[in-house]
């Protein structure tokens, strides 16, 4: 009873809806598989269902590349989840193809959501009306590797970008063929170097990455410094190299890279990191000190097709697990920020090394509108390889992108 009437009492700014006890009611609940992810959410399922026991959440997970397809060909088929995880990239795909429906606003009222959420969670609003809500935020920071910081003789993190490639060349170590053994940051942009050069290296070197009206803006002389600037970690500061390892996290975890730019959401994989010492720091400055970064999340929405008794419980559960507790065990377990602003800037979090500056960066951080996310993705990763691997001229690999993502942007609007 005690635990019952403490996960109540945490539940602030949303009221609580009541579900009928009258029978059980079971309900779907699907999310992508990642570890931290799929433990954090069983641990609020367990709080949630031993608070009320008339609910089953039942969890199924898919691996990411699957995720959507599952998820959209469940609806069609008529069997898909009352509650689902979703990024906020993949609003437009979801909304159009009927997957989601509208929060209620009597349950959850936008004046509350705008109050007590980071401004950010209006990604996932349309006309007026939100189609799920966060658990947690993520910005981007510079993670680096202590030990081969103080073996190169770097006392400190970099705080420009003129500083980070010094202090990358510092620690690339290479072969007698001078193939790079260990990187000075890694160089990933199927992770998050996409967002990095995007959201942050374009403004940093003066331009923007979209218009007011959500078209191509990069393909400018802005957009071209700051591709060069990227791709000639690799072509010319050879302090890093694409497909070095799977993955750059892979390559930090390791111990073979010096920095590596990531999300908060991968504090959870690094934690159990013993073979040395790491740390975090906002992403560097250009040298005219212009400060950027990249802020997302995955939400939770409610399945178009959970209808009565399964609809309100599956509002319960959303209430839940956007709740200031059920966001105290995400950041945990997960090591992503809470959603809501007095959950997430406690005197704690932000005087903690690791979380500080994650929490500092979402004050000038920016959002990308996406319309089709893979698709999109897939062509900042076909730039860079094609100026790296190919040896294209970062000019005409920077139009032919900007082109290939217009016509995207183009065709959702249709």
């Amino acid at each position: 009873m005690r635990t019952a009437l403490k996960i109540a009492a945490l539940v602030s700014g949303l009221s609580l809806l009541a579900v009928s006890t009258a029978q059980a009611v079971e309900i779907q609940y699907w999310q992508y598989v990642y570890d931290t992810r799929v433990t954090a959410m069983t641990e609020l399922i367990k709080n949630f269902e031993a608070a009320n026991p008339d609910i089953t959440v039942t969890q199924t997970t898919f691996p990411y590349d699957d995720y959507q397809t599952k998820v959209i060909a469940a609806h069609l088929a008529g069997n898909g989840p009352d509650v689902l995880q979703f990024y906020y990239g993949w609003l437009d795909k979801f909304q159009k193809g009927g997957v989601l429906q509208a929060l209620d606003p009597a349950v959850f009222p936008n004046a509350e959501i705008e109050k007590d959420f980071f401004p950010i969670v209006s990604a996932i609003s349309r006309d007026g009306k939100y189609y799920g809500l966060p658990t947690a935020v993520r910005s981007l920071a510079l993670f680096y590797n202590k030990n081969l910081m103080q073996e190169a003789g770097i006392a400190e993190p970099p705080k420009t970008l003129d500083e980070l490639v010094a202090d990358a060349k510092k620690m690339t170590k290479t072969d007698g063929g001078g193939n790079i053994t260990s990187e000075g940051i890694t160089l990933d942009f199927a992770g998050q170097d996409h967002q990095w050069w995007r959201e942050v290296l374009v403004r940093q070197f003066g331009g923007v990455p979209y218009d007011d009206a959500g078209n191509v803006a990069y393909n400018s002389d802005a957009g071209v410094k700051a591709l060069t600037w990227y791709t000639d970690l690799a072509t010319k500061e050879k302090v890093g190299a694409v497909g070095f390892m799977d993955e750059g996290q892979a390559a930090f975890k390791a111990g073979l890279a010096g920095f590596t730019v990531d999300g908060t959401f991968r504090l959870g994989s690094f934690k159990p990191i013993t073979d040395f010492q790491w740390g975090v720091t906002e992403l560097p400055a250009s040298a005219d000190g212009v400060k950027g970064n990249f802020a997302s999340y995955f939400a939770n929405g409610i399945s178009a097709d959970a209808t009565g008794d399964k609809k309100a419980a599956a509002e319960k559960f959303l209430q839940y697990v956007t709740s200031p507790e059920a966001m105290q065990i995400w950041l945990k377990t997960v090591g992503e920020l809470p959603a809501r602003r007095e959950a997430a800037l406690t005197d704690a979090n932000l005087n903690d090394p690791i979380y500080a500056p994650f929490l500092k960066a979402l004050d000038y951080a920016h959002t990308t509108t996406f319309v089709d996310e893979a698709g999109q993705r897939q062509g900042a990763i076909d730039m860079v390889n094609r100026v790296v691997l190919n040896g294209e001229a970062p000019k005409d690999s920077l139009a032919e992108a900007a082109k290939a993502e217009q016509a995207i942007i183009d065709a959702a609007k249709k």
